[in-house]
């Protein structure tokens, strides 16, 4: 069964113009190629009340998954972690450690990303790096398990 999702592409750049969303873009193309329908994209400011807005409108519409991308390194804009924070009821750690870890293979500067994963209601909220590189390496390392996690969160799963 395909599951929904969205992307939230968190940039100042981007909002104001002066950079062109290729991280949404990678992620919406990546996200499809595994049986996610994106069916929603947003582009918001590194405003913590913003992107806590935006993530609560998306999963209380009942998507199955929300992909962010930007906004979870160290710079003191960089709020998508503790947006993020705010919205989830349950986390979800393993998903942000394998991105992390799988990623500090590839390059130390992965281990600086400090993207968090969690759910609310029955919406899985994952939080990526906004480089593109960065979007492709995550959603590569989930790829094998996402389906699988969404459908053990949507009870759409049977155990044999």
């Amino acid at each position: 069964m395909t599951h929904s999702g969205a992307v939230v592409t968190v940039s100042d750049a981007a909002t104001r113009g002066d950079r062109v969303d290729t991280s949404g873009d990678e992620a919406e193309r990546l996200l499809g190629a595994i049986g996610i329908d994106v069916v929603e994209r947003r582009l918001v400011a590194d405003e913590l009340s913003e992107i806590v807005a935006v993530l609560t409108e998306l999963s209380d519409g009942a998507v199955d998954v929300v992909v962010t991308t930007g906004g979870t390194g160290l710079s003191p804009r960089d709020v998508t972690p503790e947006a993020t924070g705010r919205v989830i009821e349950r986390e979800a750690p393993g998903l942000a450690e394998l991105i992390r870890s799988e990623g500090t293979k590839k390059t130390p500067y992965a281990s600086l990303s400090r993207g968090i994963a969690g759910i609310r209601k029955q919406t899985l909220i994952i939080n990526l790096p906004g480089s593109t590189k960065a979007v492709s390496e995550g959603l590569e390392v989930l790829s094998p398990i996402l389906s699988h996690g969404l459908d053990t969160l949507t009870g759409r799963t049977e155990h044999g």
